[in-house]
C-alpha cells in the first residue's frame, strides 16, 4: 500500500462500530466510511420511537464498570444529557419478591426459609463438590460454585429459557463469561456492595442517557462525522472480496436505494456476526469454515412493548422471571431508567421472551403476544391495571451467541480463518460471538484503533487486547 492514509471500511454501526469510526478520526489514523444496513445507528444497543417516548432493545444500562476513559468520553458527548441512576429491581423468586441488586434485608426478611437453608447447606459443603468437579459445562461449573438450591431455583431455568438448552448442553463458558456472582464469594460481595462502609464506588448505580440508551451510539456517530467519517445508512452488502495480492483493496459490494455500488478499502473492519464472512466472501472459503459457521447458534429475542395509559406501572425499573412456569424472562419500564416526566399519564413496558423460528410464539402476532405477556405477567403477580392501547413486537434473530457444549471449536476455525484474511478485523460482539456489554464493545473499538499506525496493523498489540477481552464477564 502506499504511504498516503488507509481508507477503513466499517461494516455495522452498533458500538463497536461507531467507536472505532470515531476513535480512527480522533486518532487522524485512516479515512473511515460506515455501513449499516439499517436507518439509523445503535443496532441492538439502540433506541427508537413508540408510542410517544424513546424505548430501548431490551433493558440496556451503561455500567460504572466501563473503562474510566471511555466514561469520560461518553460524560463529554453526552452532557447533562447522562444520568446517573439508582438501580431498583426485583427478582421473582419460589413465590417471592427480592431486590436486585441483592440487598441484606431483603435476604433476611423476604427469602423462603427453604431457599436460604438449602443455599446455606450449599455454602458450608462447598469445598467437597469444587473437589469432585464432573465435568466443565455450564450446569457443572455453578453446580461446583453455587450448588444445586441457587442453580435448580434460579440459573438451570433461567439458563433453559434464555439460550433453550439444558445448562448440561451449554459449555462452562458460559457460566465464567455470563455469571458475574458464579460463586459464594462473588455473591457476599455483591450483598455487601449494598451495605454502608462496604460499598465501593458506583455500587448499585448505573448511567443512563436522558433520551435512550441509543443516544450513545448516535453521540459516537455524530462526532465521528464531524470528524471526517462517512456514514451510509440502509447500505447492506452483498459481497466481500478479498484482496488478491500484497497492495490489492477489499472490494465491497453494497446495495443502496436499489443500486448496486463497489467500495475499496486497504482495511475491513467487520462487526457483522463472524457466521455471515464466510457467505458474503463466497469464492474460495473452505467447506471446513462453512460447516463451522454452520455449527455455530444465536438465540433469537422477541421484544415485545405494551403501552399504558398510567402514569408508572411500578417503581421497578426492571423485573425477573426465572421460573420456568413463565415464557418471559424480563420486563423493564424505560420511563423508570431515564426518569422520563415529559410523558405524564402514559408508560411502556417491555417484556423479553426469548425465542427462534422453531419456538410457537415466533410467528406469533403482536396482539397474541401481547396477550402471552399479559397472562405472565398475571400469573407472575403483576398484572397489567389496564388493556394495552399499543403493542409492538421487534424480533431480534440473533439476540445472543449459545455457547453450546464443543463450541469452542467452530468457532476456533472461523476466528483462526478470519485472521488469515488480509487487513481484515472481526470484533465487537457479533464480530468475537461474545455476549459483551456495550462498554466491552467500545473498549474493542478503542483497542482496533489503537493497534492501527504508519506501518500499518499491530497484529501483536491486538493478540495482547485480545487476551484481555476474554476476561469480560457480563455485567447485568
Amino acid at each position: 500500500m502506499s504511504a498516503r492514509r488507509p481508507r477503513v471500511v466499517i461494516l455495522g454501526a452498533g458500538p463497536a462500530g461507531v467507536g472505532g469510526a470515531y476513535k480512527l478520526r480522533q486518532l487522524d489514523r485512516a479515512d473511515v466510511t460506515v455501513l449499516e444496513q439499517h436507518a439509523v445507528p445503535g443496532g441492538n444497543a439502540g433506541s427508537f420511537r413508540f408510542a410517544g417516548m424513546r424505548v430501548d432493545f431490551g433493558s440496556h444500562r451503561l455500567h460504572p464498570a466501563t473503562d474510566p476513559a471511555i466514561m469520560a468520553e461518553i460524560a463529554r458527548l453526552l452532557g447533562d444529557d447522562l444520568l446517573d441512576r439508582p438501580r431498583h429491581g426485583r427478582i421473582g423468586l419460589r413465590g417471592r419478591w427480592i431486590h436486585f441488586p441483592l440487598k441484606p434485608q431483603d435476604l433476611l426478611l423476604r427469602l423462603d426459609p427453604g431457599f436460604a437453608l438449602g443455599t446455606l447447606r450449599d455454602m458450608l459443603t462447598g469445598p467437597l463438590r469444587k473437589r469432585q468437579p464432573r465435568g466443565d459445562s455450564f450446569a457443572d461449573v455453578l453446580m461446583a460454585n453455587l450448588g444445586p438450591t441457587i442453580c435448580e431455583s434460579f440459573y438451570f431455568p433461567y439458563a433453559r429459557k434464555i439460550w433453550g438448552r439444558d445448562p448440561h448442553e451449554l459449555s462452562g463458558t458460559q457460566a465464567r463469561r455470563r455469571v458475574a456472582a458464579g460463586s459464594f464469594l462473588k455473591l457476599i460481595r455483591k450483598v455487601l456492595n449494598a451495605v454502608p462502609g462496604f460499598k465501593p464506588p458506583g455500587a448499585g448505580r448505573f448511567f443512563y442517557p436522558r433520551q435512550g440508551f441509543g443516544q450513545i451510539t448516535e453521540a459516537y456517530a455524530t462526532a465521528a462525522s464531524a470528524a471526517g467519517a462517512e456514514f451510509r445508512y440502509g447500505a447492506r452488502v452483498t459481497r466481500l472480496v478479498p484482496p488478491t495480492g500484497s497492495d490489492d483493496p477489499w472490494r465491497v459490494e453494497v446495495a443502496q436505494d436499489g443500486v448496486t455500488t463497489q467500495l475499496e478499502a486497504d482495511h475491513l473492519w467487520t462487526t457483522i456476526p463472524i457466521t455471515v464472512l464466510a457467505r458474503l466472501i463466497g469464492d474460495g472459503v473452505p467447506q471446513a469454515v462453512h460447516d463451522a459457521a454452520a455449527a455455530m447458534q444465536y438465540r433469537g429475542m422477541l421484544l415485545v412493548y405494551l403501552a399504558l395509559p398510567v402514569e408508572q406501572f411500578t417503581e421497578f425499573d426492571a423485573h425477573y422471571f426465572p421460573s420456568g412456569d413463565l415464557r418471559i424472562t424480563r420486563l423493564s419500564e424505560p420511563k423508570n431508567y431515564g426518569d422520563l416526566r415529559e410523558t405524564p399519564g402514559r408508560t411502556v413496558l417491555c417484556a423479553e421472551l426469548p425465542a427462534g423460528p422453531a419456538d410457537p410464539w415466533w410467528t406469533m402476532d403482536d396482539t397474541q403476544l401481547g396477550a402471552l405477556v399479559a397472562e405472565d405477567l398475571a400469573r407472575a403477580g403483576v398484572p397489567l391495571p389496564v388493556a394495552p392501547t399499543e403493542v409492538l413486537v421487534r424480533r431480534l434473530p440473533q439476540a445472543y451467541p449459545i455457547y453450546a457444549t464443543g463450541y469452542e471449536a467452530p468457532f476456533a476455525t472461523l476466528d483462526a480463518w478470519a485472521d488469515s484474511l488480509p487487513r481484515l478485523l472481526s470484533y465487537g460482539r457479533q464480530g468475537l460471538f461474545a455476549h459483551d456489554n456495550t462498554h466491552h464493545a467500545l473498549a474493542m473499538a478503542y483497542a482496533a484503533a489503537d493497534c492501527l499506525g504508519p506501518e500499518g496493523f499491530d497484529a501483536t498489540r491486538w493478540a495482547a487486547h485480545r487476551r484481555v477481552f476474554e476476561t469480560h464477564v457480563v455485567e447485568d
